[in-house]
């Protein structure tokens, strides 16, 4: 299955309890689209989130934030995954 790498550019009021919702929100409901979600990184200071995700298209994990919070990402680029 396909490796993609999500970027939000800019959530306000991030912080690390509420990536950490989210992204628990999006375990919830990523089975009915296929998806998993992996692992996330972010930066409070300037609100940046990426998301790693094994997903049958980008459409699939967009799915998945739309549906489980809303925050729908500005980029997804498939990646491969490196030593």
């Amino acid at each position: 299955m396909p490796l993609y790498m999500d970027v939000h550019d800019k959530v306000d009021g991030l912080t690390g309890a509420a990536v950490a919702g989210a992204h628990q929100r999006d375990l919830e409901v990523q089975g009915r689209h296929g998806v998993e979600y992996l692992k996330y990184w972010y930066d409070e200071g300037t609100g940046k989130v990426f998301c790693l995700v094994q997903a049958p298209s980008p459409e699939a994990a967009s799915a998945v934030h739309r549906e489980a919070h809303g925050l729908v990402a500005e980029e997804i680029v498939e990646v491969q995954e490196g030593a």
